[in-house]
């Protein structure tokens, strides 16, 4: 039975001339992912450190750490992760 990605919750530092609506754009053309959301939780000089949560039905977790590598954001801890299996061929309603 596979196992998919539902909810992952990220603490990350990231550069100050990344904006964030274009780091949370580009997250959200990876493959499984319908929302993130991201929040701005401490500020310095050059840095932020910013809380990313990314919701969906099958992420993929390497392209997610792909796009934040791109982007110059160094992934400090995974704080919270949701997954969940189905067997294939069942609708849950």
């Amino acid at each position: 039975m596979p196992v998919f990605i539902k909810r992952i919750v990220v603490d990350s530092l990231k550069p100050r001339e990344t904006p964030i609506i274009e780091l949370s754009r580009a997250l959200c053309y990876v493959d499984g992912v319908e929302e993130v959301d991201v929040t701005v939780t401490e500020v310095d000089v050059r840095t932020e450190t910013i809380r990313l949560t990314i919701k969906g039905s099958d992420i993929n977790y390497d392209n997610v750490a792909k796009v934040l590598n791109e982007y110059g954001v160094a992934i400090r801890s995974i704080d919270e992760i949701n997954v969940s299996k189905r067997k294939s061929g069942i609708t849950n309603f």
